[in-house]
């Protein structure tokens, strides 16, 4: 028996930002930005727009195309450090939202491997028992993280939600075939918020601004992000008897088009079967990945059997990949 993926949604903040709009907030060029990230423009959420409205439309969307009830939901788990409030969780107000009060509900911080993540834990919980309906979210608003005035990092962020409806596979071939997370703490401090949890809560005296902002080293970050991505990618493959060249579909974290096409080169998976849309959306965190595979499913580009990568990579740092058999 396996956990397949029965639905998918994604949902994006309408205002979009370019990289025109940035070139008259911050020293940069669209070129400059085109060549190091691959980004065109991002979306940003407006006051009207909150994490859990984007995470509950996403899932409408993914509950609708699995023909599930919220009322039918056993478990929702959301990837996501941006979450509306401290307290409580993203995914209980999602659940409040949707109305699906017979599910058991709670956020998962893995950074942008969460909904790799989330999805893992989700084909456990299916495995131990096959009736379990799970609705998985990947969503992040970095916008209010983001410091506007540091032009190495305000160009990659955005905004969004994707999720996915997971259950019992139909056909044993289908589904879930592989799926491998890990972390390595030891450089944690190459990617982080630094400011705003129990060790330097908001309005602390002492602590600048800034340190409420994400913070990257983009040289070291790149190194990693490759290194990782690479080698889960070839563990997932391994426990489940491929090898790249059997892949249909590659579905990789969309931080940076530079990290996107080294990977996809050391893998040997052509470019054609690479899913990209980092041009669109920027980095939105755990929000990429079910973005993407929904895309690629509304737009028609994964058929019923086609082999599926998913590959992430984030803070933490966290990285995790799964196979899946559509």
């Amino acid at each position: 028996m396996t956990a397949a993926i029965l639905g998918t949604g994604s949902y994006l903040p309408k205002k979009v930002l370019t990289n025109q709009d940035l070139e008259k907030m911050v020293d940069t060029s669209d070129e400059w930005i085109t060549t190091r990230s691959g980004i065109k423009e991002r979306r940003i959420v407006s006051e009207r727009e909150s994490w859990s409205s984007l995470a509950t439309e996403a899932a409408k969307k993914a509950l609708e195309m699995a023909q599930i009830e919220p009322e039918e939901l056993d478990l929702i788990i959301a990837g996501t450090f941006t979450p509306d409030l401290r307290l409580p969780s993203g995914a209980c107000l999602v659940q409040n939202n949707l109305k699906a009060y017979n599910a058991a509900a709670f956020d998962l911080a893995a950074a942008c491997t969460g909904f790799i993540y989330g999805l893992t834990v989700a084909e456990k919980f299916i495995k131990d028992n096959p009736n379990i309906k799970a609705l998985v979210i990947g969503a992040e608003v970095l916008s209010p993280i983001t410091n506007w005035e540091d032009r190495t990092t305000c160009v990659l962020f955005g905004d969004g939600a994707g999720a996915a409806v997971v259950g019992k596979g139909e056909k044993k071939e289908k589904g879930i075939l592989a799926s491998y997370i890990g972390s390595d703490p030891t450089v944690w401090d190459l990617l982080c918020v630094p400011g705003g949890g129990s060790l330097h809560p908001l309005f602390k005296k002492g602590v600048p601004k800034e340190e409420y902002f994400i913070k990257m080293k983009g040289n070291e970050v790149f190194k990693y992000a490759v290194r990782y991505m690479e080698e889960v990618a070839r563990i997932v493959l391994e426990k489940a008897g491929y090898s790249p060249k059997d892949i249909d579909w590659f579905i990789p974290h969309q931080a940076n088009i530079r990290i996107i096409n080294m990977v996809a080169k050391k893998l040997g998976i052509p470019q054609e079967k690479v899913f990209v849309n980092i041009e669109k959306y920027g980095n939105t965190s755990a929000a990429t990945v079910p973005i993407a595979l929904d895309e690629a499913v509304r737009v028609g580009f994964i058929k019923p059997g086609n082999l599926i990568l998913l590959d992430a990579f984030g803070g933490g740092f966290t990285y995790g990949a799964i196979l899946l058999r559509w």
